[in-house]
């Protein structure tokens, strides 16, 4: 039962730690265009900020293999709806964040225009996560 607890706590943390990642640049950058930075989204992927964004992404990796080993010591079946779909939107915020995190690089660069779309891709990342958290937390079965 130790292992449950551990690995429950472990997959907790990971969830709150890339959440309140996400939560930390955005307010960064909307701190930073408040007070007339235009080069805000740019320094989104230099240091010390690209720390967060390690850290983000290694929360993100071992989520899914931390949600599995706990499914699979409660017994749960896999073909539970509500770990269905979370499996399904993670995969989509990842592949969302994904992108987002290469729009940022071609910004940093100045290759890309268009911060509707990048702006749009991190609220939508960001719903896709606080929804996986909700169908943890009531987890209908």
């Amino acid at each position: 039962m130790e292992h449950l607890t551990t690995l429950k706590t472990l997959h907790i943390l990971a969830t709150a730690l890339l959440l309140l990642g996400g939560l930390g640049l955005a307010i960064w950058t909307w701190l930073a265009r408040r007070k007339g930075d235009a080069d805000a989204y740019g320094k989104l992927l230099r240091r010390p900020l690209v720390f967060v964004w390690l850290l983000m992404g290694l929360c993100l990796i071992s989520m899914p293999f931390t949600g599995w080993w706990l499914v699979h010591l409660v017994g749960w079946p896999l073909g539970q709806t509500w770990i269905l779909a979370s499996s399904v939107i993670y995969t989509v915020g990842a592949f969302a964040v994904w992108w987002l995190l290469v729009r940022l690089n071609r910004l940093r660069k100045a290759e890309v225009t268009g911060l509707k779309f990048t702006l749009a891709l991190a609220l939508f990342s960001g719903v896709c996560f606080l929804s996986i958290a909700g169908l943890m937390g009531a987890k209908p079965v």
